[in-house]
Formats: structure tokens, sequence, C-alpha cells
């Protein structure tokens, strides 16, 4: 018998079934991705040890295709621009996030953008303790802002709860990603300004 002209599986396609997975219903099985896949539930073990692996299969998959080497100017630019990169990637797929965070960071891709950010705060003067908590808050806001790209439209409603002070301030919003975009532009400019007052020479 001729052997097939490809693989059935392999630990990309099985990747690939997971990502349309959770992005279609927030989540993913072993026994559902073997459904998908046409295969059964024992074979995906053949090419992945469990449903971890194939979470950081995800994280390593999204995290590809954030450059971290094109990076110049001061330590803040770099900053502002990779969490830019890092939102752009995981605005993609807004649903794996939770999986993420649920999930220790293993993919060994993933630490390019850690081991560049850490890089950059170094560079800007900051303790190793204060780097791990810049990188958590950086972490924190980015994927907060790539969540907010999934909202609907129109986020807040206007009703009669609503006060003067709220209704003024939805009367300035656009529709997503417009204003998504632009509070994420808003926040990095506080959030890097936030940064640089932590700094002993802002003191």
């Amino acid at each position: 018998m001729p052997r097939p002209p490809q693989r059935l599986l392999s630990p990309e396609i099985i990747t690939e079934a997971a990502i349309e997975s959770v992005d279609e219903t927030g989540d993913f099985t072993m026994p559902g991705l073997a459904g998908r896949l046409k295969v059964r539930p024992s074979s995906l073990y053949n090419h992945v040890s469990g449903r971890a692996e194939i979470v950081e299969f995800m994280r390593a998959r999204l995290m590809a295709g954030i450059d971290v080497t094109s990076q110049s100017g001061s330590w803040s630019e770099t900053v502002a621009a990779l969490a830019s990169e890092y939102r752009r990637s995981y605005a993609e797929h807004p649903r794996l996030i939770p999986l993420f965070t649920a999930h220790t960071v293993q993919a060994g891709v993933a630490f390019g953008l850690y081991n560049a950010l850490a890089q950059a705060f170094s560079d800007g003067g900051f303790e190793p303790g204060e780097t791990l908590h810049a990188i958590t808050t950086v972490d924190s806001f980015v994927l907060g802002s790539a969540l907010d790209l999934a909202a609907p439209e129109v986020q807040w409603s206007s009703g009669p709860e609503v006060n003067n002070a709220m209704k003024a301030a939805l009367a300035t919003s656009g529709k997503n990603p417009e204003r998504a975009d632009a509070a994420f532009e808003f926040g990095m400019r506080v959030l890097i300004s936030g940064l640089v007052a932590q700094l002993p020479t802002a003191h």
C-alpha cells in the first residue's frame, strides 16, 4: 500500500486546530480536537503530550509573529514599540488570552519578547525587581488592550443610569477598533510616563 502523500497529524496541524477551536468556542478539549481532525484522541498523543503543551504551542505561534530584532531608540521607545507589536499579535486571537494567562510561560520564542523588554528596562536603569514589576505591568496592559479590540462596537450603553460626566465621555467615543486604538495609545503614554517617573533620576 502506498504511503499517504503527507502526514495526517503533526504538532503544527494540532496547534492550528486548537486555535480554530478557541477562536470559535473560547476553549478546546483533546476529544474535541480529535473530532475536528477526524482522528482518535489517542492519535494526538503521538505528537503532543497533552493540553498544556498545546497551549504553549499556541503561545509560541502568536509570539513568533512579534518582531523583537529591529527595535531602536531610547529604552522607553523600545518598550512602546514592543508593546504595540505584542498587542497586534494577540489581538488576532483574543480568546486565547485567558488560556495563556492560566499557564506558566515556557515557550522559548515567548522569551524573545520578555528578554527584549527586560533588556530595555535594564538599559533604562531599572533594578531587577523593578524590571519584573514593569514587565508584569506592560503584560497586563497589553493583554487587556488586546481583549478590548474584541469588545462590541458599542461597548457602553447610554441609559438613564449614566451620569452627565460619563455621557460627555461617551459622546466622544468612536467605534472599534478606532476607540480601542486611541485608548491604547493614550494608555501607553500614561504608562511610559509613570515608568519614567519611577527612575531615580526622575526624583
